[in-house]
């Protein structure tokens, strides 16, 4: 995320807390302490890049023990954090929700991307992601092992079933799109069914998606990639979930798309302590 944006974001997630001051700052308790973030469950840590620009930006000390992306055990140190009580105080929440939050979808990430690491396909996320915090949910899943799909509209050409029912030709509509949309931008077509498919790998197409089909249908359409559009990049999503993501992967698709690895992870369990 650019800097600037971060910075505003952070003070936006700060201001939300404190809202017109801490009450408690008004008792003037300006004391050096230190205080550190301890785990109560294992899990892989995010959202390390966020903290330590809050804290930069509070004044407050703060040295991690680890490094997004990597594994923590319960009841190991986090990170540590040296400054005036009345800072550290008013960002308490705010970074605990930070890598709460953060870590709770690198963590369940991490899950997928362990079950099908032996197969070569890729995990991607989604745009199924809370309002205005897509920045920072994608770079947790990112942590957690996934590759990014698209961030917006604006930087791939998704044709989906609600775009499709007013596409008459699919092979003209694609060529005439790729002299409006930038040179470096994919174009990617979900299909539902074998027909579907074989008319949109019939078109010139970077990405085939292959949406809520069953293995079996999935398997067939990866037989007629490889005969008709070599080229063509296949993605797998819709109903995937733990116990069948490594089914999915060794259908032979090289990547399988999961909106679970954000809105279905779960917070983890953190906790600030004052020595």
């Amino acid at each position: 995320m650019h800097k600037i944006l971060l910075d505003d974001f952070l003070k936006e997630v700060l201001k939300e807390d404190i809202g017109r001051g801490d009450l408690y700052m008004r008792m003037q308790n300006n004391y050096e302490i230190e205080a550190y973030i301890i785990a109560r469950e294992d899990g892989i840590l995010s959202g390390k890049m966020y903290v330590e620009r809050l804290c930069e930006l509070l004044k407050i000390e703060c040295q991690f023990t680890f490094d997004d992306g990597m594994h923590f055990k319960r009841n190991e140190k986090i990170a540590t954090f040296k400054g005036k009580m009345t800072e550290i105080l008013s960002a308490e929440r705010t970074i605990l929700n930070l890598l709460e939050h953060s870590s709770g979808i690198a963590t369940l990430t991490h899950k997928y991307v362990q079950k099908i690491e032996s197969t070569g396909c890729m995990l991607l996320d989604t745009r199924k992601t809370r309002p205005l915090l897509r920045d920072f949910e994608k770079y947790s899943a990112r942590n957690g092992g996934a590759v990014n799909h698209r961030l917006g509209l604006d930087d791939c050409l998704m044709l989906k079933d609600t775009h499709l029912t007013r596409i008459l030709a699919l092979n003209k509509f694609v060529k005439d799109i790729r002299s409006k949309i930038p040179f470096t931008a994919k174009i990617e077509v979900e299909c539902e069914n074998l027909l579907q498919a074989k008319e949109a790998l019939e078109s010139d197409i970077d990405i085939l998606m292959c949406d809520n089909m069953d293995i079996a249908t999935i398997k067939s359409v990866v037989k007629m990639r490889n005969a008709m559009a070599p080229k063509v990049l296949l993605e797998a999503s819709g109903n995937i979930t733990l116990d069948n993501v490594l089914e999915y992967a060794e259908s032979g698709v090289d990547a399988i798309s999961s909106g679970a690895i954000i809105h279905h992870a779960v917070w983890l369990d953190l906790s600030m302590k004052i020595d």
